[in-house]
């Protein structure tokens, strides 16, 4: 097993669509990128722990490849909008990939090249770089969208976004194919 991390924005939607991918064998929500020892989710919503939401994927490198979860990543959120994700505005909803090691900071670096270079997005903002730390969120936060189905938020943004990762990404082959 292998272990990503990402920030999408809410971590309960990023959670949410990326446990929909064969390969992916757990989604942890959580907190990284900031200056606090072990930030709680009110202080993480303050701005002023430096943290972004974000999810560590396990998984299975022979089924999922890293450049997938990123092409998943990228999908799922706009990674040209500085600390905002939809509804979601500041420091900690911001975009931002954690590498666990030189070869994932080279390939997500490479990845987001690629997308400029292609004209998908222009102006990519995503920050790439070392994780340091990964905080675990506290257990309300875990498999939130699955938990809270009918919850406003989750109908209006985790929904549309597993909707996206089922009709896009159902039937891509694992590496092995």
């Amino acid at each position: 097993m292998e272990r990503a991390t990402f920030g999408g924005g809410c971590f309960w939607c990023v959670e949410a669509a990326l446990k929909e991918l064969e390969g992916v064998e757990s989604v942890t929500s959580g907190y990284a990128g900031g200056h606090t020892d072990e930030p709680t989710y009110r202080e993480v919503c303050s701005g002023q722990t430096g943290h972004a939401e974000v999810v560590q994927v396990e998984y299975d490198p022979g089924q999922i490849a890293y450049e997938d979860l990123l092409e998943v990543f990228f999908t799922i959120h706009d990674p040209t909008t500085k600390d905002r994700e939809g509804p979601d505005v500041g420091s900690q909803y911001r975009s931002a990939i954690y590498a666990h090691d030189d070869d994932q900071l080279e390939t997500a670096q490479a990845f987001a090249d690629a997308l400029e270079k292609e004209g998908l997005y222009d102006g990519i903002v995503t920050e790439i770089e070392p994780l340091e730390t990964f905080y675990e969120a506290e257990e309300s936060h875990q498999d939130y969208f699955e938990k809270n189905p009918t919850d406003a938020y989750c109908r209006m943004h985790a929904a549309p976004k597993v909707e996206k990762v089922r009709a896009k990404f159902a039937s891509k082959p694992s590496v092995d194919d």
